[in-house]
């Protein structure tokens, strides 16, 4: 003999809303104007909770209409199902920062990462004492490391173009030259030609010797010397306070109070200097999964890494 399994049964979750509205109400035309429906379609709806139900449910009482006994047993589970569902299909709730006890994953750059830190545990400390971070440095490929997770947020120039990943820029930079403040480029005239003269160092975590401020001198028949590449801005301005190499670091635009992203350089002494060259921008963003675009945790984090960067580069007023 063959089994044949009888349907899963369909949930209509209309007809528990309506439930509802009926046996609180206890009126086809109240519950209607609470549902914002007709008294007709609702006399309808009770029609067919009573043949699902396989009750009255309703009954006329002179003018008025009561409850049967099971409708009674039924108000307070109809009225729990209802808020249930109205939490289940609602957008997500923002959390308290203050209840979270999160580990967050940031890929960025040391410079970055030095900047960020400070200004993002300070928030942490004041908003959301359970929350913990972790830097990584730029060795994962952003994309699938967003995708599968390993890394929540990406902070830094973002150079990958993922269909899925959500990108929002954050800071418009321009590149400086940081020296020690007795070398032999400070006190006169900043030219292309001095420029191009010094002693460079090269930032690039792929050990690249060239960049945009090459193309510039180019341009002008110059070429510069590049004695040194390092994989690190931090490494790089360490080395231009003990010696006479050149090392570009990000700074604000003209006219923006001082970028974050400064403040190691002032740590370490530089001097900077204003860059004689049409340079191209360089944009600071962030980019996560979608996955977290609603979760209230992650946009704490990303609200957090707003105000950290911004705070110090917005517009001079």
């Amino acid at each position: 003999m063959t089994l044949v399994n009888s349907p899963e049964p369909v949930i209509d979750a209309h007809l528990a809303v309506a439930l509802d509205a009926l046996l609180a109400e206890q009126s086809v035309t109240r519950a209607a104007a609470r549902l914002h429906t007709s008294p007709a379609a609702m006399s309808r709806t009770l029609g067919r909770l009573r043949r699902v139900l396989q009750d009255p449910l309703l009954v006329r009482a002179g003018q008025t209409m009561v409850p049967t006994p099971r409708a009674q047993a039924l108000r307070d589970e109809a009225a729990t199902v209802v808020r249930r569902l109205g939490a289940l299909l609602s957008p997500g709730a923002g959390v308290d920062p203050a209840a979270l006890h999160s580990t967050f994953t940031l890929q960025a750059a040391d410079l970055v990462g030095a900047a960020l830190a400070p200004g993002l545990l300070q928030l942490a400390g004041q908003e959301a004492p359970g929350v913990s971070l972790r830097f990584r440095a730029e060795d994962l490929e952003a994309g699938p490391a967003l995708r599968d997770g390993r890394i929540d947020l990406e902070v830094g120039s973002i150079d990958h173009v993922d269909p899925e990943t959500r990108v929002e820029e954050l800071l418009a930079l321009r590149m400086v030259a940081a020296v020690r403040p007795d070398h032999p480029l400070t006190g006169r005239t900043l030219t292309p030609a001095r420029l191009a003269a010094a002693e460079h160092v090269v930032v690039s975590r792929r050990g690249r010797f060239t960049g945009p401020l090459d193309t510039a001198l180019a341009e002008l028949d110059l070429h510069r010397r590049v004695t040194v590449v390092l994989p690190s801005h931090l490494a790089a301005m360490a080395l231009a306070a003990r010696s006479d190499v050149v090392c570009l670091i990000p700074a604000a635009l003209p006219g923006a109070a001082p970028s974050p992203l400064t403040d190691a350089a002032t740590t370490f002494g530089l001097h900077l200097l204003d860059i004689p060259l049409p340079l191209p921008p360089m944009t600071l963003g962030m980019a996560w999964h979608p996955r977290h675009a609603a979760d209230g945790a992650h946009h704490w984090l990303r609200d957090a890494v707003r105000r950290t960067l911004r705070a110090a580069g917005s517009p001079a007023t």
